[in-house]
């Protein structure tokens, strides 16, 4: 059981310690994700899949992070940082909003339980995952639309052409479904990895 210090500790605002900590985190989330996903995006036939690869490795450093600094609005700042540096970067402003949209609502469902819940922890990190699939839902809802942005921002005709070729009804269902088993696995490694940190911060099943 948390003591009361670390009870009062969770109550008040986020401190320039927790503020430098979201950053190294928010920055190993990022790299975890284009570590597992850069092989789909720079493949147009896979890129749907993106997200699916993305969700693979960040599980055990996001739930370290809520480990570490479980505080109302901690995750809602880090989507903010990761979705501006990704709009910096020449993404598709869906997968930005979507990351944005992830984080935020990961936020309110860790924060139910005051971030304690690992499985309530784990719910919000594959809520999170679901952020980068923003891009491909705006690419179904508008392909014109979406290959105007991306050609605006680099994206070569030939590889538009591709995703064209390549996009199905069925590839969104396994979008959908195959990041939220895969961040459901690395939550549970993640769980696993981190079981000392949990007991510490006074994280419970």
């Amino acid at each position: 059981m948390p003591t009361a210090k670390q009870d009062k500790t969770r109550k008040n605002g986020l401190t320039v310690k927790d503020l430098i900590v979201m950053g190294v985190f928010g920055a190993l989330l990022m790299v975890c994700s284009m570590i597992g996903g850069v092989l789909f995006a720079v493949t147009p036939t896979l890129t749907f899949y993106f997200s699916i690869g993305a969700a693979l490795l960040p599980g055990p450093v996001f739930l370290l992070l809520l480990a570490k600094v479980p505080k109302r609005w901690g995750l809602t700042i880090i989507g903010v940082i990761i979705s501006l540096l990704s709009l910096i970067m020449g993404m598709h402003w869906g997968m930005c909003v979507g990351g944005l949209i992830g984080a935020f609502l990961a936020d309110m469902i860790a924060g139910t339980k005051n971030y304690r819940s690992k499985k309530l922890n784990i719910l919000a990190y594959i809520v999170y995952s679901f952020g980068p699939m923003g891009t491909y839902i705006a690419y179904f809802v508008d392909p014109e639309g979406w290959a105007s942005t991306m050609l605006q921002n680099g994206t070569t005709q030939e590889y538009i052409n591709a995703m064209n070729n390549a996009a199905a009804w069925w590839v969104l269902v396994i979008m959908i479904m195959g990041t939220a088993l895969i961040a459901w696995l690395s939550g549970l490694v993640g769980c696993k990895l981190l079981r000392k940190q949990f007991e510490k911060a006074g994280i419970t099943a």
